[in-house]
């Protein structure tokens, strides 16, 4: 027994060494490559340049003779960047339809968000004006914009996920697309 209290004590001793210090927190680092944008050769009213990062694109004619939709997919980041292009023809009834859609299309993500930016977009040169809207919190869509030249064209996109909603973990694919999206805005011109 005195043979196993000295060898107690001698553990007790010797066990105990440094003092225990914290782990500094861990943090998700995700990287993506450097944007490469290339100007697009689509069949549509408008042009834009689109990351190459974008690996499946679709087109598609929508009902109406003169609406388009693109998906912008982005598999490495599991999202996609939805355009709607329409015409407008010069009719004011349709352009103010159209602001209306595309606004009230926004709000309703107020009921998830926890707060929405919006950003007025002007690019005289090309007759581009819109708004980029950015929406925080666990909204289904995190980005979504609109731009028109007032008189024949007028599209709108939004950014959605493969995911359910968290908005911490999706922030990061969500910024690097939001910078996609300006790209989009600022590069479009109209045919």
């Amino acid at each position: 027994m005195k043979q196993f209290l000295v060898l107690l004590i001698v553990l007790i001793c010797f066990s105990c060494g440094k003092d225990a210090t914290p782990k500094p927190e861990a943090k998700l680092r995700l990287e993506y490559p450097a944007a490469s944008y290339t100007e697009t050769n689509f069949k549509m009213p408008f042009t834009f340049e689109k990351n190459a990062l974008a690996t499946n694109v679709k087109t598609r004619k929508l009902s109406g003779s003169d609406s388009y939709g693109i998906d912008l997919e982005y598999p490495a980041l599991k999202g996609t960047i939805y355009l709607t292009y329409k015409s407008i023809n010069k009719s004011e009834e349709k352009l103010i339809s159209y602001l209306r859609d595309a606004q009230n299309f926004t709000q309703e993500h107020t009921q998830k968000a926890d707060e929405i930016f919006s950003d007025l977009f002007e690019n005289p040169k090309n007759k581009v004006y819109g708004m980029f809207y950015e929406v925080g919190g666990n909204a289904a869509s995190q980005s979504q914009f609109y731009v028109t030249d007032s008189t024949d064209h007028f599209l709108t996109g939004s950014l959605y996920f493969y995911t359910k909603p968290n908005f911490d973990s999706i922030l990061p694919a969500a910024s690097y697309l939001k910078k996609d999206i300006k790209h989009i805005m600022e590069t479009i011109t109209w045919k």
